[in-house]
């Protein structure tokens, strides 16, 4: 199913955005910030859902948030929040939660390895977690910026290595690494979740797909054994529409 997730959602009440999302698709992936933290509406959720036909996936936080933090009070919190999330879309019958594999310090250029070693500490601890509430904890892979972990696919598999992890393969992402097809073939047979949007190569712009360079045929031609969900990760609810009518015409076509 093609789902939508905006970041600027999380600065209105979730009531209004399952209103307007609701009139255009059937999946919600929800990012669990400020005004759509789980924490706030969760236990006002069942009441919302049944309200609309929809199914729901989920984001966990990641402001103010990094598991590969050098500092261990901070990385301890920020995977007691991932465990909290996962508590929360558990309770909401919500079964897909994505995160964010960490972040490297952003001033300290040699404790790279330090970093790598306290992620995959944490993200044991997610995995742990993922098991007790029933969830599928899906990692994503990061774009091209300095301080961000998992940008390759050689990397996020290092990282989630020994665990039953799953990956969210962000297409943007992926694009400005130039890695699609490495992903794609790295990543085989553990794609649960998957994000996507367009890019001119370089940034990670969140662009309506179709207005950058990526050859959405030819991922997509690649990605048909794929069974799970497409989450357009847009800007905007206008972007998302649009980008849902350009991909839903490429998918007509192969």
């Amino acid at each position: 199913m093609i789902g939508m997730s905006c970041t600027q959602f999380g600065t209105v009440a979730p009531e209004a955005v399952m209103e307007e999302v609701s009139k255009e698709f059937g999946l919600w992936e929800i990012f669990s910030e400020a005004e759509n933290d789980l924490a706030i509406f969760s236990s006002r959720f069942d009441g919302m859902r049944a309200l609309y036909s929809m199914r729901y996936s989920i984001h966990a936080p990641i402001c103010d948030i990094n598991i590969a933090a050098l500092n261990e009070r901070i990385r301890e919190a920020s995977v007691g929040e991932m465990l909290r999330t996962m508590e929360h879309a558990a309770r909401m019958d919500v079964r897909t939660v994505t995160v964010h594999p960490g972040l490297y310090s952003m001033v300290l250029h040699d404790v790279r390895e330090r970093s790598v070693r306290l992620s995959k500490l944490s993200l044991k601890a997610i995995e742990k977690g993922a098991r007790e509430h029933g969830v599928t904890v899906a990692v994503e892979n990061m774009p091209s910026f300095a301080v961000m972990m998992g940008q390759t696919p050689g990397e996020l598999l290092d990282m989630i290595d020994g665990t039953d992890l799953s990956i969210c393969f962000d297409i943007g992402h992926a694009n400005t690494m130039g890695a699609i097809d490495g992903c794609i073939d790295a990543f085989d047979g553990r794609i649960a979740n998957v994000h996507i949007h367009d890019n001119l190569g370089k940034n990670d712009d969140h662009m309506t797909i179709g207005d950058g360079n990526i050859d959405f045929t030819h991922v997509l031609s690649r990605l048909r054994g794929y069974r799970g969900d497409y989450i357009i990760e847009s800007r905007n609810l206008a972007s998302s529409v649009e980008s849902k009518k350009r991909l839903e015409e490429i998918m007509r076509r192969i």
